[in-house]
């Protein structure tokens, strides 16, 4: 089922390339980063200094308890703060079974990216994450390999003087 107040409104029809009967199931990443439930704002916010990283997922014994974007920590929050109070679910939530062409078109109406997939028990499954240009979703192997290939990079030399 999809957070009401996303999927109140009537879908546009939109062109969801290989949608078709796949489900969320089909293109969530199963690992996605987490953080405790306790974590503060501070945690949060380094979180999401990773460009790639959108939202971040608080957790508590495998169950979902908030996700953030970076507009819902506000620049007054301290760093020291809990970061859950801040957070919220209703929108950000998808059950695993949901057609891959509703969650498609949904994320492309709303403007948003990510959706966390979870259970009847609000157990965190996976995330739904709708890449940049929105052609398509990122995967497990896609997110191993960017991790690889930052640990890799070279370091950049410190600019002479």
């Amino acid at each position: 089922m999809l957070d009401v107040d996303l999927a109140d409104a009537p879908l546009p029809p939109v062109d969801a390339p290989g949608a078709a009967g796949r489900a969320v199931t089909d293109v969530m990443i199963g690992r996605p980063k987490t953080l405790p439930a306790g974590a503060s704002v501070a945690d949060v916010r380094a979180l999401l200094a990773d460009d790639h990283v959108v939202m971040a997922l608080l957790t508590e014994d495998g169950v979902l308890r908030g996700t953030l974007l970076r507009e819902d920590l506000p620049d007054t929050a301290p760093g020291a703060a809990p970061a859950l109070p801040l957070s919220r679910l209703t929108g950000r939530t998808v059950a695993p079974a949901v057609p891959l062409a509703d969650v498609h078109e949904l994320l492309l109406r709303t403007g948003r990216r990510r959706l966390a997939v979870v259970d009847e028990a609000g157990r965190l499954l996976g995330l739904v994450c709708l890449k940049r240009r929105r052609t398509g979703y990122c995967s497990d192997a896609g997110v191993a390999e960017r991790a690889r290939s930052r640990r890799c990079a070279p370091e950049t030399p410190a600019p002479t003087r």
